[in-house]
Protein backbone atom coordinates (compact mmCIF):
# COMPACT_ATOMS: atom_id res chain seq x y z
CA UNK A 1 0.00 0.00 0.00
CA UNK A 2 1.46 3.30 -1.11
CA UNK A 3 2.35 5.81 1.49
CA UNK A 4 -0.02 8.83 1.75
CA UNK A 5 2.35 11.80 0.46
CA UNK A 6 2.02 14.41 2.96
CA UNK A 7 1.30 18.15 2.31
CA UNK A 8 4.14 20.40 2.59
CA UNK A 9 3.85 24.43 2.64
CA UNK A 10 5.56 26.55 0.38
CA UNK A 11 7.87 29.21 1.19
CA UNK A 12 5.68 31.77 0.18
CA UNK A 13 2.83 30.19 2.06
CA UNK A 14 4.90 29.98 4.88
CA UNK A 15 5.93 33.40 4.10
CA UNK A 16 2.43 34.38 4.64
CA UNK A 17 1.61 32.37 7.54
CA UNK A 18 3.91 33.84 9.84
CA UNK A 19 3.03 37.53 8.98
CA UNK A 20 -0.51 36.91 9.43
CA UNK A 21 0.64 35.29 13.10
CA UNK A 22 2.54 38.67 13.94
CA UNK A 23 -0.57 40.57 13.00
CA UNK A 24 -2.24 38.64 15.63
CA UNK A 25 -4.28 35.94 13.54
CA UNK A 26 -5.47 32.46 14.65
CA UNK A 27 -4.56 29.63 12.32
CA UNK A 28 -7.96 29.28 11.76
CA UNK A 29 -8.21 32.90 10.35
CA UNK A 30 -5.41 32.12 8.42
CA UNK A 31 -7.00 29.14 7.04
CA UNK A 32 -10.43 30.65 6.23
CA UNK A 33 -8.36 34.08 4.44
CA UNK A 34 -5.77 32.61 2.70
CA UNK A 35 -7.81 31.33 -0.12
CA UNK A 36 -8.82 34.60 -0.87
CA UNK A 37 -5.37 36.01 -0.65
CA UNK A 38 -3.48 33.65 -2.12
CA UNK A 39 -5.79 30.96 -4.18
CA UNK A 40 -4.26 28.05 -1.89
CA UNK A 41 -5.86 26.72 0.84
CA UNK A 42 -4.30 25.09 3.81
CA UNK A 43 -6.59 23.61 6.54
CA UNK A 44 -5.80 25.25 10.12
CA UNK A 45 -4.19 21.72 11.70
CA UNK A 46 -1.57 21.86 9.08
CA UNK A 47 -0.67 25.48 10.22
CA UNK A 48 -0.91 24.14 13.50
CA UNK A 49 1.50 21.42 12.39
CA UNK A 50 3.88 24.29 11.14
CA UNK A 51 3.85 26.26 13.88
CA UNK A 52 4.62 23.33 16.17
CA UNK A 53 7.42 21.76 13.97
CA UNK A 54 9.37 25.37 14.31
CA UNK A 55 8.90 25.07 17.77
CA UNK A 56 10.56 22.01 17.62
CA UNK A 57 13.42 23.31 15.66
CA UNK A 58 13.64 26.38 18.38
CA UNK A 59 11.29 28.48 16.26
CA UNK A 60 9.16 31.40 18.26
CA UNK A 61 6.17 31.45 16.01
CA UNK A 62 4.14 29.29 19.04
CA UNK A 63 4.55 32.51 20.89
CA UNK A 64 2.17 34.41 18.47
CA UNK A 65 -0.67 31.80 19.21
CA UNK A 66 -3.28 33.58 21.71
CA UNK A 67 -3.93 30.79 23.71
CA UNK A 68 0.39 29.40 24.48
CA UNK A 69 -0.57 27.36 27.15
CA UNK A 70 -3.28 25.18 26.17
CA UNK A 71 -2.90 22.28 23.64
CA UNK A 72 -4.86 22.36 20.83
CA UNK A 73 -7.98 20.23 20.02
CA UNK A 74 -9.81 20.15 16.88
CA UNK A 75 -12.93 20.95 17.02
CA UNK A 76 -14.74 19.63 14.47
CA UNK A 77 -15.92 16.88 16.08
CA UNK A 78 -17.63 18.94 18.89
CA UNK A 79 -19.15 20.85 16.08
CA UNK A 80 -21.06 18.06 15.15
CA UNK A 81 -22.36 16.85 18.43
CA UNK A 82 -23.24 20.44 19.35
CA UNK A 83 -27.11 20.08 17.59
CA UNK A 84 -28.26 22.47 14.97
CA UNK A 85 -30.15 25.74 15.92
CA UNK A 86 -33.60 26.56 14.15
CA UNK A 87 -34.39 29.47 11.66
CA UNK A 88 -29.97 30.72 11.67
CA UNK A 89 -29.76 33.79 9.44
CA UNK A 90 -26.29 32.89 8.41
CA UNK A 91 -23.40 35.78 7.69
CA UNK A 92 -23.68 35.90 4.02
CA UNK A 93 -27.06 37.35 4.45
CA UNK A 94 -25.16 39.98 6.49
CA UNK A 95 -25.82 43.51 5.01
CA UNK A 96 -22.19 44.08 3.43
CA UNK A 97 -21.82 47.16 4.79
CA UNK A 98 -21.22 45.49 8.50
CA UNK A 99 -17.78 43.70 6.44
CA UNK A 100 -16.31 47.73 6.62
CA UNK A 101 -16.14 48.01 10.02
CA UNK A 102 -17.52 51.50 9.74
CA UNK A 103 -20.58 52.43 12.47
CA UNK A 104 -20.98 51.75 15.42
CA UNK A 105 -23.44 48.99 16.29
CA UNK A 106 -22.27 45.49 14.48
CA UNK A 107 -21.58 43.28 17.04
CA UNK A 108 -19.87 40.01 17.58
CA UNK A 109 -20.73 37.55 20.19
CA UNK A 110 -19.30 34.39 21.88
CA UNK A 111 -18.60 32.69 25.03
CA UNK A 112 -15.65 31.50 26.79
CA UNK A 113 -15.59 28.49 29.51
CA UNK A 114 -13.71 28.53 32.35
CA UNK A 115 -11.38 25.55 34.14
CA UNK A 116 -13.26 22.22 33.99
CA UNK A 117 -16.39 23.92 32.38
CA UNK A 118 -16.93 25.71 35.86
CA UNK A 119 -18.09 29.43 34.96
CA UNK A 120 -18.55 30.94 31.40
CA UNK A 121 -18.19 34.84 30.17
CA UNK A 122 -19.99 36.20 27.66
CA UNK A 123 -18.09 38.58 25.45
CA UNK A 124 -19.64 40.94 22.98
CA UNK A 125 -17.53 43.31 20.86
CA UNK A 126 -17.94 46.08 18.77
CA UNK A 127 -16.25 45.80 15.46
CA UNK A 128 -15.57 49.43 14.69
CA UNK A 129 -14.66 50.79 18.26
CA UNK A 130 -13.37 47.36 19.67
CA UNK A 131 -15.34 48.45 22.40
CA UNK A 132 -16.13 45.03 24.58
CA UNK A 133 -18.40 43.87 27.18
CA UNK A 134 -17.67 40.86 29.41
CA UNK A 135 -20.38 39.52 31.44
CA UNK A 136 -19.86 36.70 34.10
CA UNK A 137 -22.42 34.60 33.48
CA UNK A 138 -23.76 30.88 35.65
CA UNK A 139 -23.77 28.94 32.53
CA UNK A 140 -23.76 28.76 28.50
CA UNK A 141 -27.16 27.79 28.72
CA UNK A 142 -29.49 29.37 25.84
CA UNK A 143 -31.59 31.16 28.50
CA UNK A 144 -28.41 33.04 30.13
CA UNK A 145 -27.16 34.54 27.22
CA UNK A 146 -30.03 36.74 26.00
CA UNK A 147 -28.20 39.42 24.05
CA UNK A 148 -26.32 39.99 20.13
CA UNK A 149 -25.48 39.54 17.09
CA UNK A 150 -22.54 37.77 15.41
CA UNK A 151 -22.13 34.23 17.00
CA UNK A 152 -20.77 30.98 16.12
CA UNK A 153 -22.83 27.89 15.89
CA UNK A 154 -22.91 27.16 20.14
CA UNK A 155 -26.44 25.94 21.28
CA UNK A 156 -26.20 28.83 23.53
CA UNK A 157 -27.19 30.73 20.84
CA UNK A 158 -30.43 28.84 20.34
CA UNK A 159 -32.76 31.41 21.37
CA UNK A 160 -31.36 34.03 18.55
CA UNK A 161 -35.12 34.92 17.73
CA UNK A 162 -35.74 35.92 21.17
CA UNK A 163 -32.70 38.05 21.46
CA UNK A 164 -33.40 39.99 18.21
CA UNK A 165 -36.89 40.40 18.94
CA UNK A 166 -36.01 41.92 22.27
CA UNK A 167 -33.68 44.07 20.96
CA UNK A 168 -34.87 44.82 17.84
CA UNK A 169 -31.78 43.09 15.93
CA UNK A 170 -30.77 41.00 13.28
CA UNK A 171 -28.79 38.35 14.37
CA UNK A 172 -26.36 36.28 12.03
CA UNK A 173 -24.03 32.99 12.42
CA UNK A 174 -21.17 32.46 11.20
CA UNK A 175 -20.68 29.52 8.95
CA UNK A 176 -19.03 26.39 10.96
CA UNK A 177 -15.00 26.63 11.29
CA UNK A 178 -14.77 29.51 9.48
CA UNK A 179 -14.12 31.70 12.78
CA UNK A 180 -12.63 34.50 10.96
CA UNK A 181 -15.63 35.75 10.23
CA UNK A 182 -16.01 36.66 13.87
CA UNK A 183 -12.12 37.49 13.88
CA UNK A 184 -12.20 40.02 16.27
CA UNK A 185 -14.46 38.25 18.86
CA UNK A 186 -11.88 35.08 18.67
CA UNK A 187 -9.30 37.38 19.16
CA UNK A 188 -10.66 39.11 22.05
CA UNK A 189 -11.75 36.09 23.80
CA UNK A 190 -7.69 35.19 23.55
CA UNK A 191 -6.85 37.99 25.21
CA UNK A 192 -9.16 37.03 28.45
CA UNK A 193 -6.86 35.24 30.87
CA UNK A 194 -8.08 31.55 32.51
CA UNK A 195 -11.48 32.10 34.50
CA UNK A 196 -11.11 32.21 38.11
CA UNK A 197 -14.54 30.36 39.99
Amino acid sequence: MQKKKRFSLTKPIEKYIRAKLKQDWSPEQISGRMKLDTGVSVVHETIYRYIYANKKNGGKLYQYLRHKNKKYHCRSNNYRSRGTIIDRVMIDKRPKIVEKKNRIGDLEIDTVIGKDHKGALLTVVDRKSKFVLIKNVPSKEAQVITHTITSDNGKEFAYHKQVSAALDTDFYFANPYYSWERGLNEHTNGLIPPIQV
